[in-house]
């Protein structure tokens, strides 16, 4: 299989390719099984390691510090990508205590106003919102935000029979998002450097796409969710009159604590979207921030701040973390490796039937793998074969690992957020109700996609 590896023999890969699949059958099966993802994914992180540990699979060791001073740490905690946990917790917070400001509401009131109440051009509204904050922010923190903002205006607007859809879009468009710069999303980041893409190139390339994908996912989510425009005089007057009656100051408490929130939200969307360009914050990572200003915002609460820490969903926190257990693994195990030499020998020698295939391929795995290991697995595979910087293939990659996380619930962390702010509002989404709401919007995508990078290169 792998020289680096040489006591993982194919036995062992197939082995733990059918526990990956068992994983995601039982995901699928979640309403039967009567069981949180959280217990679901746990139950098979322990498994793995149990399993992984047993076969001499995972290394075992000291870690070493500079300076030569060991510490032991436990063989799971390294495996756990701590930055999107630290993003999800000091996201959460951080909008939590904010919203306690009256800002949110006010923001949504104004935008609702904007609207003047029309269910179409509000969704409008958040779609562009949700795309522009996902590429200067991240997938993540772009949902928690818009997402609260969104709950707010339906309620203002009596039409929470609409919220599954417009949150439901909403995280779908988190990952067309992503793909406008080089650094919305760690992919990005990843394959582009292997190509030698530049942020200019990057982003002249993929606007275009994102551009249209967001247009025709706008107008699907409308019909499919039967968002529409007010037609009739009487709905007209009668949506002006509510809008009208809205007061946005209604929940501002203290002047002084919404202004306060006001500029740490414009410092923290700036300290987000230049955090791999500041000094220090870059080496700390964007959960840091999240994290920093999160503690900096609790201070207003000093007394009373285990009353937000109840708050954060630690089920979502608890899946992650058993997730990222199991990818690691996974990759151990070398079912990763397994995928990208198929999609190797599938593309072949490349051409638009190979950039193609490894769109589809990428796309599908990645709903239900990390993208993060699956893109760097394909950057090196494609950079050892040789291929050209401006050849197509790359940009196949790039798509199809953002992309593949509106296949599933679990393909990328902004839409499992989405689903578990749906389960907030006590509507009901399942594993497989989300893949079934969000087929028809990934095949857009996807094949948008391809043939975006049919037509360019």
């Amino acid at each position: 299989m792998d020289s680096t590896h040489p006591d993982v023999t194919l036995g062992v890969t197939v082995l733990f390719t059918i526990l990956l699949v068992a994983m995601i059958a039982c995901l699928a099966l979640e309403e039967k099984l009567h069981a949180k993802k959280s217990l679901i994914v746990s139950a098979f992180a322990v498994i793995s390691l149990a399993l992984g540990t047993a076969l001499h699979l995972i290394p075992f060791g000291d870690v070493v510090l500079p300076g030569g001073h060991a510490i032991q740490i436990p063989v799971y905690i390294p495996s756990v990508d701590w930055n999107v946990i630290a993003i999800i917790v000091g996201s959460s917070v951080f909008v939590d205590v904010t919203s306690r400001s009256g800002l949110f509401t006010w923001i949504a009131i104004r935008l609702t106003k904007m609207s003047k109440g029309d269910p179409l051009r509000l969704l409008w509204y958040y779609g562009w919102m949700t795309v522009l904050f996902s590429a200067v922010l991240n997938n993540v923190t772009a949902m928690i935000i818009v997402g609260s903002l969104t709950g707010v205006s339906l309620k203002k607007l009596n039409l929470t029979d609409k919220l599954m859809g417009f949150l439901l879009i909403e995280g779908l468009l988190t990952n067309v998002g992503g793909l406008l710069t080089l650094i919305s999303s760690v992919p990005n980041i990843i394959v582009g450097n292997a190509a030698e893409i530049s942020f200019f190139t990057f982003f002249i390339v993929s606007s275009p796409y994102v551009l249209v994908a967001t247009v025709v996912t706008l107008l699907l989510g409308a019909r499919l969710y039967q968002i529409q425009s007010l037609e009739s005089e009487s709905q007209i007057q009668k949506s002006t009159r509510l809008v009208n009656s809205f007061d946005e100051n209604d929940g501002i408490q203290s002047r002084g604590f919404f202004y306060l929130s006001t500029v740490v939200l414009c410092a923290f969307i700036l300290t987000i979207a230049t955090a791999s360009l500041l000094p220090v914050v870059s080496q700390l990572g964007m959960g840091f921030v999240a994290l920093a200003f999160a503690t900096f915002m609790l201070i207003r609460y000093k007394s009373e701040v285990d009353q937000f820490y109840r708050a954060i969903d630690w089920d979502l926190i608890a899946f992650f973390a058993a997730l990222f257990m199991v990818i690691h693994v996974m990759e151990h195990a070398l079912v990763l490796e397994l995928i990208g030499k198929g999609i190797q020998w599938i593309i072949g020698e490349g051409g638009a039937l190979g950039q193609a295939t490894l769109l589809l391929c990428s796309s599908v795995f990645s709903s239900v793998t990390d993208n993060i290991p699956l893109a760097a697995m394909l950057a090196k595979i494609l950079s050892a074969a040789g291929t050209a910087n401006d050849s197509g293939l790359w940009w196949s990659l790039i798509f199809g690992a953002n992309l593949g996380g509106n296949l599933t619930p679990i393909g990328s962390a902004s839409t499992l957020v989405a689903v578990t702010i749906i389960h907030k509002y006590e509507l009901k989404l399942s594993f497989t109700g989300f893949v079934k709401a969000a087929v028809p919007f990934a095949l857009c995508h996807i094949t948008l996609a391809v043939l975006y990078v049919f037509l360019v290169f």
